[in-house]
């Protein structure tokens, strides 16, 4: 099984804790592109509008909230990307 299909086994996952560096991952895999913003503000782009995904790192420490996975999710499942 590759990286990219753990990452996706991963996220179908509630309970599974999410680094920043794996969240990257997982989105770059599925062809979004990571553009920094000012601050910790970062948008994944994968050249559809609607798909746009914005976020902010998180800080002080690399663990990614739940609530910013489950919208994750909802926006990968909603714009046919799992």
């Amino acid at each position: 099984m590759t990286r990219q299909a753990k990452l996706i086994k991963k996220l179908q996952d509630p309970k599974a804790a999410w680094t920043w560096d794996e969240l990257c991952a997982l989105l770059r895999g599925l062809g979004y592109q990571k553009l920094e913003g000012s601050g910790s503000r970062v948008k994944f782009d994968n050249g559809n509008p609607g798909n746009l995904i914005n976020l902010h790192r998180p800080h002080p420490d690399n663990q990614v909230k739940a609530y910013v996975i489950r919208r994750i999710r909802e926006k990968l499942q909603s714009g046919g990307k799992l």
